[in-house]
């Protein structure tokens, strides 16, 4: 479902990004605030309440996420599909750098390895657009930004949506307010059939996280890591072969790079699980497993 989403944002034009955005901010509180009432999972509200710290944290959380959402929306509905799948690419490679300066986390040699491979793919990538590659950076250090909050903040999928959506609620319910105000709502003006659409964002926003949360108590953590770059290749094919986006030679260049780094990355937390498998005394995985995780990812 996130690798297909691009799918989904150029239908709700002639709606704006700003105006999906806030959309997408309203109708996700709905939707976990009926799922919350299904489940009646509440107590968490009045604990974070009661925790000032925690809940500034979300707050921040909330901010990163909104200009995640923004720039990604923007994007896709600007044909920028390409360079946005290039932010969730490097967005592992964002995340160990991060760990590095702010956790003082230390590296194995492969790791150092990646992410040196990875700076090099934005440079590459720099010379080859002219520019840095913006809406990538954007996308990768804000999302790797918000997984940092949200590793503090432990919080569940549903709880953590729930709480981050009620913060963006009244300043994007008072936008779409103010829009009306001035006759340029898109919601009001453009039929049904894209009230509906819109109002389906909420659903896109957060089933997605909900089938996330429930995978993650089922999967193994290094089979999850892997399937997560599933995302981002949907979305680099979409945008090369549904959106016919350009991919120069420089372009391929520098996505080689992220790929070879992100290959080192993969086969070293595979030999770490296996030896941390062998020395608890765990089963080994088998060889068909193995090639089974490579032919999928």
């Amino acid at each position: 479902m996130w690798g297909l989403v691009p799918l989904f944002w150029p239908l709700l034009k002639p709606a704006g990004a700003v105006e999906i955005l806030a959309h997408r901010m309203v109708w996700s509180l709905v939707f976990v605030g009926v799922a919350l009432l299904f489940v009646r999972r509440w107590a968490w509200a009045g604990e974070l309440l009661r925790q000032p710290r925690r809940l500034a944290l979300v707050a921040v959380a909330a901010g990163v996420i909104t200009v995640n959402w923004g720039v990604y929306i923007w994007s896709v509905n600007h044909g920028h599909v390409v360079e946005a799948s290039l932010g969730y690419f490097i967005n592992p490679l964002v995340t160990i750098a991060m760990g590095v300066l702010l956790l003082k986390e230390r590296l194995r040699p492969v790791q150092w390895a990646a992410v040196g491979i990875g700076f090099a793919a934005v440079v590459v990538l720099t010379v080859g657009y002219g520019q840095p590659p913006w809406i990538s950076l954007v996308l990768a250090f804000s999302f790797a930004t918000y997984g940092l909050v949200k590793k503090k903040v432990n919080l569940g999928g549903i709880e953590s949506l729930a709480a981050e959506t009620a913060i963006q609620f009244l300043p994007a319910l008072g936008y779409l307010v103010w829009l009306n105000s001035r006759g340029d709502l898109t919601f009001a003006t453009e039929g049904t059939g894209h009230a509906l659409l819109l109002a389906a964002t909420g659903v896109v926003t957060a089933l997605p996280l909900v089938c996330f949360g429930a995978a993650a108590i089922r999967v193994p953590l290094s089979t999850l890591g892997l399937l997560q770059y599933l995302a981002p290749m949907f979305q680099f094919m979409l945008g090369v072969l549904y959106f016919h986006e350009a991919m120069p030679a420089e372009r391929w260049a520098g996505f080689a790079l992220v790929w070879a780094a992100l290959c080192l990355l993969t086969a070293d937390a595979w030999r770490a699980a296996r030896q941390v498998r062998a020395e608890v005394g765990l089963p080994r995985v088998s060889t068909s497993a193995t090639a089974s995780t490579s032919v999928d990812v």
